[in-house]
């Protein structure tokens, strides 16, 4: 009696979180969906709402700087947002579940440093190799020229190192020598170039064009949906290598693609916007504190929809807070993320 009476309560549990999920997965979408309509409309020029609704949807009527500025500058960085929060929060909550390990983020294998060589090598180094000025489409292909380098280096040592605890301190290593590297070309570089480098390293959604909006969304359309194809496999991994292996889960063909997703994911994204911190370490913990589950079947529509929101509402921050200062977004999205972190667990904690 006491055993049929516990299943009848564990299965009125699961269906109740079940019917909570929809309604926490559609809060996130309104929630990236309404910063994504204010960053569109504010900023130094104030455009009023109407006029922001009229403009995208094509409409005439409005003042030709208007349109300029939302098409040009506002729209295509608001949409940038968008798409970096959501591949940097599902590529850290890959790797969490990969490595087992909640303090893994998406640069732990050495992507962001990678990245970082390259533009030092270039904003640095450029005079030397004969470069006088260097254009910021040049610079966003020399990231993802180092980050994806750095990439295949870790999926070649993956494919021969069955360790993942090796795999993860090999990585770490390699950005500890690509930082080393480029510190040595900091120390002999002029102090001019020395200050932009630093502004790049603190991550930036600003001066996307459209082009490379379009590069992220086609490496977002592909990599994210490709995540959710591998969620099944990714829950059978949180129960250990030897379970997911009992449950048919070809192991080594996941290792790889886990790694692949990941790094690409980040690879795209610090290209263009350079490194941005926090995101995809806080936000699958966020996730799951807020979804209530590991499930990632759940979390990582969770993960897409929550990353999107956090890196948009942090962005609107960076550019209004102190305008026309704009603040590194690295800065606004740890400051901003990390309180709503250390509540969510104090109250997960009071709760339990």
């Amino acid at each position: 009696m006491d055993e049929a009476v516990e299943m009848t309560s564990a299965s009125a549990l699961l269906e109740r979180r079940w019917a909570r999920y929809p309604l926490v997965l559609g809060t996130f979408g309104v929630g990236a969906f309404v910063f994504l309509v204010l960053n569109v409309s504010l900023g130094s020029v104030q455009i009023p709402l109407p006029d922001t609704c009229r403009i995208v949807l094509g409409g005439e009527g409005s003042t030709w700087v208007f349109r300029s500025v939302i098409w040009k500058i506002r729209l295509p960085r608001a949409l940038a947002g968008l798409l970096c929060g959501s591949s940097l929060a599902v590529g850290g909550l890959l790797l969490q579940v990969f490595f087992r390990n909640p303090i893994v983020g998406p640069y732990i294998l050495g992507i962001s440093s990678g990245a970082t060589l390259t533009v030092a090598l270039i904003m640095l180094g450029g005079f030397a190799l004969g470069f006088a000025s260097v254009h910021p489409f040049f610079l966003s292909l020399a990231a993802l020229v180092g980050a994806m380098g750095v990439m295949f280096i870790v999926i070649a040592v993956a494919a021969k190192v069955r360790d993942m605890i090796t795999l993860l301190v090999i990585g770490l290593m390699m950005g500890y020598i690509a930082s080393a590297l480029s510190n040595f070309l900091i120390a002999f570089a002029e102090k001019e170039r020395v200050h932009k480098f630093v502004l790049w390293t603190l991550g930036s959604f600003s001066g996307f064009r459209w082009d490379e909006v379009k590069i992220l969304a086609i490496a977002a359309s592909l990599l994210l949906p490709a995540s959710f194809l591998i969620s099944k496999p990714l829950n059978a991994f949180l129960l250990g290598e030897e379970y997911a292996k009992s449950m048919g889960v070809n192991v080594k063909l996941f290792r790889l693609l886990v790694i692949f997703i990941s790094s690409a994911l980040a690879s795209v994204v610090t290209a263009f916007a350079g490194p941005v911190a926090f995101v995809g370490l806080a936000v699958p913990h966020m996730a799951r504190l807020c979804l209530g589950t590991s499930d990632n079947r759940i979390l990582i529509p969770g993960t897409i929809l929550l990353g999107a929101t956090i890196a948009s509402f942090c962005d609107l921050l960076a550019r209004t807070l102190f305008s026309p200062v704009e603040l590194p977004i690295s800065a606004t999205t740890s400051l901003f993320g990390a309180p709503v972190v250390i509540i969510l667990l104090l109250k997960r904690r009071a709760a339990i």
